[in-house]
Parts: structure tokens; C-alpha cells; sequence
């Protein structure tokens, strides 16, 4: 299988799901919500049901519309669901890596649905095969698997399951938002800081006085069901929801340290982060980077989609006119077919096409949110001046990612990640443009309204919330090991 996606990006873990409403059609809430974090992850779904002490599952290889038909929703029923896209950090894309991951386990079934990474995968992993009582007999390479497994072990003692599942995320070091399906209710809980996103909603549907909620990555999810958004589950908080009922415990003090990738790229541009869409920030972002780097030129354009905003930002703080110079083909999605030789040549044009009328004789600033590697970067602008541009000046809505991220993110090592290895110049001139500026990190976090303590932006300066031991840093951190 070959996928299509040109990406210069790195990519998101997962996408999580949850709900509780009874005399509803959960595993259909659960589709949409899931349909609607798509972005977060293309590689697998699934969803778990419960129906009183029974759980169901359907998970497979591919995207939500692929994965579930209405034969195959039909034979979910229940009152509680736990859903899950996928894109794989630790542990391969194959559909034993597929999640919810269900244990049986003294106080019945559990489901769950993992967002984020672990840096203690091995520790942990060692910690949960002495464990004999209940024996894990582990089906695949993840470290969800494990999470699922310590809860198992820990409800053998526990008198409850929310003592089980904090006594088992305290084992636990690194970012994980996670969705928990059980026979009692559904359970929401984040790690101290807060890496990964995991909001609250309430279905509009359901009477006042009989709420149903629903646990979600993003507000997008909860938007197309028609939920309304109440809070954010806080870092080191577990949420547990019932029939009618939520109720919460602050298991750990908060460190919150959200991705700001989060907000840069990764989420949606209509999702609520700081009580604003994403892509109000992210016009903002390119605001705040025309003020630092303007150029003379005759129109703005951007790298669609996630570029846009901050495109649109970056034109009104320069006046210089935006248009749209690249077409993004929205259905290409994965394909199993081969492209032709010449077709892989020409590279972009599969995804993105360029607007001759548009950049024909005309200097060009190209707006985007990030390079990692700089291979797609460099088919675009090719395109470009193919495409009749006479200058091209990129500006990037984020400082260069010199560091990679250990916490739910897919980069490289180091030595993969071209601003790591070269300088703005050096860039510049590997990927063909007549100028190239980044967004300081400054600029980035005065956008926020916040202050920088709060994010996680280790990617860009290197400084890692959560101790990396020692073995797992080594794999990523090359140029830090070399003598």
C-alpha cells in the first residue's frame, strides 16, 4: 500500500471519543465524532460499545467512512461508546495497533482509547508483564496496550475503578489523554500537564435534567453532533461520567504544558483552545509574522489548508493582496494504485495545482505553518515558478523545528529535521526561494494571550517538560549524542 498525502509535516497520534447516552444511537455519535477528528489520525478506527456488562468493537486499517457502514453500526449497540483514530507513534500501523483496546478485567470490561505518547514504554512494559495477577498476554507493540493492562492489574486491588485507573496513570510518565469505557460509565483523564487536548461537551439533544456527555479530543467533534462544549478536562484530573451524572477528582497537581502545535497546526481551525477558535490564533500568527518579516511582493498566498489563516493574517498586517495561488485536491485521501513514473516527477501536482492566472509575472510571498524536512516545501515552489512566479519569498507562522517531539508527535530524528542541520539561509537555498523567515518564538507565544510557561514547545528550544530517559532520547536526539 502506498500513501498519497505529500506531507512536510509531522503528524498527529490520535484522535479520542467518547460518550454516554442512553436510549441513543451512541455508536452512530461515535462515527460522526470520530469522522470529525479525522485530521488527527488516518491510519486506523474503531469503536467500542457498551450494552450493560457486553462490549462490542469494530476496528480496522483505513479512514472512519472506510472502517464503518450502516451493517456494520448496527451491530454496536449500548449506551456507552469509545472511539479512536489512529496514527501511529509507538508501535507499527498494523491492525493490532488499532484501538480501543479492550481488557477484561475482576470489576468487567474496559475499553480504551489513548491520545499522546509514553516515555516510560519500556519500564512499564516490564512492570506489567511481572505483574501475575491478571497475567497480560499483550496482542501488540503499543504502549495504549500497556496503559490498558496497568488499569487491569491495578483494579485487582482497587475498590473502585477510578482508584484503579489513577493508581495505574501515576505508573504512567509522559502525554496521555485518554477515553475509558466501562461497565459503570465512561471515564475521561489527562496527564499532569496536559499535553494532549481532552474537552467536555453535553448533547443538546438530551433533556436538562437528564444530561448526556461526551468526552473529545476537539469541540470540532462536538459540533457535528450537536453538543455543547462546557470545559476542558484539566491536566491531572480524571472525569467520570455516568447516566446523568459527571463528577471529577484532581489526581495530580496541574503543570499545564498544552503542544502549541496543538494550536499552530495540529487541531482544526474551528476548534476552541483559550476560549477562541484555532483559527483566530492562527491569523493572528501571521499578523504577528508580517510585522516581523515583510518583503515586498504582489500577492500573498498560502499552503492549503493549514497554512490559510495564517496567510490571511499576514496580508492584512502588510497590505500586500491574498489570493488563492494553490488548489488543494481534497479527495485524494490513500490510494493503492501507483502513480506513473512521470506523475511522481512532477511530485505536487497530485495534491496541490497551482494558479498560473494568479502567480503568472507576479512576486509571491507562499504563507505555511511549519517545514520539517523541506521536500514538499521545495516541489511547491518549483511549481510555483513553473507556474510563471518571478520571485518567491516563503514565510513560516512558527520558528524552526530544530528538536523532535517525544510526547505524541511523529518526527524524525534529529538529523531529519532540516532546521536542525542548516540555517535559515542554508534552507532558503536548498528549497529555491528568494527569501525565508520564520515567526519568532516571541511572536508565536505573544499570540497566545499567555505566557510561554504554559505550552510545550520543546520541538522549537529543546527544553522537554517530562524527563526522557536516556535510551528513548538517543533514538531522536542524535545530535546531542554525537561526540
Amino acid at each position: 500500500m502506498t500513501n498519497s498525502k505529500l506531507t512536510d509535516k509531522p503528524e498527529e497520534a490520535c484522535g479520542v471519543f467518547g460518550v454516554y447516552a442512553p436510549n441513543a444511537e451512541v455508536a452512530r455519535l461515535a462515527y460522526f465524532g470520530l469522522y470529525a477528528l479525522q485530521h488527527r489520525g488516518q491510519e486506523s478506527a474503531g469503536i467500542a460499545t457498551f450494552a450493560g456488562d457486553t462490549v462490542h468493537c469494530h476496528k480496522d486499517m483505513g479512514l472512519v467512512s472506510q472502517v464503518f457502514d450502516e451493517e456494520i453500526l448496527n451491530t454496536l449497540p449500548g449506551e456507552i461508546a469509545v472511539g479512536h483514530n489512529r496514527y501511529s507513534t509507538t508501535g507499527s500501523s498494523r491492525i493490532v495497533n488499532a484501538q480501543p483496546v479492550l481488557v477484561q478485567t475482576r470489576l468487567g470490561w474496559l475499553a480504551l482509547a489513548h491520545n499522546g505518547n509514553l516515555v516510560n514504554t519500556y519500564a512499564l512494559r516490564e512492570q506489567v508483564l511481572a505483574c501475575s495477577e491478571p497475567t497480560a498476554v499483550l496482542a501488540s507493540t503499543t504502549d495504549s496496550e500497556l496503559i490498558a493492562w496497568a488499569i487491569a492489574q491495578a483494579v485487582e486491588t482497587s475498590q473502585s475503578w477510578q482508584e484503579g485507573i489513577v493508581s495505574a496513570v501515576q505508573q504512567c510518565q509522559g502525554a496521555y489523554s485518554l477515553v475509558i469505557g466501562t461497565p459503570v460509565g465512561l471515564f475521561g483523564v489527562r496527564d499532569p500537564h496536559g499535553i494532549r487536548p481532552l474537552v467536555i461537551g453535553r448533547l443538546l439533544s438530551a433533556p436538562a435534567a437528564d444530561p448526556h456527555y461526551v468526552l473529545a479530543s476537539e469541540t470540532c467533534a462536538l459540533d457535528i453532533i450537536g453538543a455543547d462544549y462546557i470545559r476542558d478536562v484539566e491536566p491531572g484530573e480524571i472525569v467520570h461520567i455516568t447516566a446523568s451524572t459527571l463528577s471529577s477528582y484532581h489526581w495530580a497537581e496541574s503543570q499545564r504544558k498544552l503542544c502549541i502545535f496543538e494550536m499552530i497546526y495540529f487541531a482544526r481551525p474551528d476548534s476552541v483552545m483559550q476560549s477562541e477558535s484555532l483559527y483566530s490564533y492562527r491569523q493572528r500568527l501571521g499578523q504577528q509574522l508580517g510585522r516581523e518579516a515583510p518583503v515586498a511582493a504582489d500577492v500573498v498566498i498560502a499552503v492549503p489548508d493549514s497554512g490559510v489563516p495564517a496567510a490571511i493574517g499576514f496580508s492584512q498586517a502588510t497590505g500586500i493582496p491574498y489570493a488563492e495561488g494553490l488548489i488543494k485536491n481534497r479527495y485524494v485521501g490513500r490510494t493503492f494504485i501507483q502513480p506513473t513514473q512521470s506523475m511522481r516527477e512532477s511530485g505536487i501536482r497530485m495534491k496541490l495545482n497551482p494558479l498560473r492566472d494568479v502567480l503568472m509575472g507576479q512576486r509571491v510571498v507562499i504563507v505555511d505553518d511549519s517545514i520539517v524536512r523541506g521536500t514538499t516545501s521545495r516541489k511547491i515552489v518549483k511549481a510555483l515558478r513553473d507556474a510563471g512566479a518571478v520571485e518567491v519569498h516563503m514565510r513560516i507562522s512558527s520558528p524552526p523545528v530544530t528538536h523532535p517531539c517525544f510526547y505524541g508527535i511523529d518526527t524524525d530524528n534529529q538529523d531529519q529535521l532540516i532546521a536542525a542541520t542548516k540555517s535559515v539561509a542554508e534552507i532558503a537555498e536548498q528549497i529555491g526561494v528568494d527569501s525565508l523567515s520564520y515567526l519568532s518564538w516571541q511572536g508565536m507565544i505573544s499570540a497566545t494571550y499567555d505566557t510561554g510557561d504554559r505550552f510545550c514547545s520543546a520541538c522549537f528550544t529543546g527544553q522537554y517538560p517530562i524527563t526522557i530517559p536516556e535510551p528513548v532520547k538517543r533514538q531522536k536526539l542524535v545530535l546531542e549524542h554525537i561526540p
